[in-house]
């Protein structure tokens, strides 16, 4: 029962976690350095913070148009949709219902 894996895990280095790469412990680290202290564990949290590549809108765009495959298939697939029903109705234009009326513009 368990136990039994195929794989050993693998444990990262610790060395690759580094305090100086994450914004926002920098800012704790400064914080702490201005009241003469030290947090020898800071670096035990690196690992939540996600790593920063390039701005907030270059994120953006590799998450919603590089990084996932369903989406471009989405977007494709709906502008086709749109593209084929464009056609047909060019080539065979909706029957408008709307009939002239029995009484033409009189004050009745």
């Amino acid at each position: 029962m368990g136990g039994h894996h195929e794989h050993e895990i693998k444990i990262p280095d610790y060395r690759i976690y580094k305090v100086d790469n994450v914004p926002e412990l920098v800012k704790v680290k400064n914080i702490l350095a201005t009241e003469g202290l030290k947090d020898p564990w800071l670096r035990n949290e690196v690992w939540r913070y996600p790593p920063r590549h390039g701005s907030r809108y270059a994120q953006y765009f590799k998450c919603w148009f590089r990084g996932t495959r369903g989406l471009t298939i989405a977007f494709g697939l709906a502008a086709s949709i749109i593209a084929v029903e464009k056609t047909y109705e060019h080539f065979y234009p909706p029957v408008h219902h709307h009939r002239k009326p029995y009484f033409p513009s009189s004050s009745v």
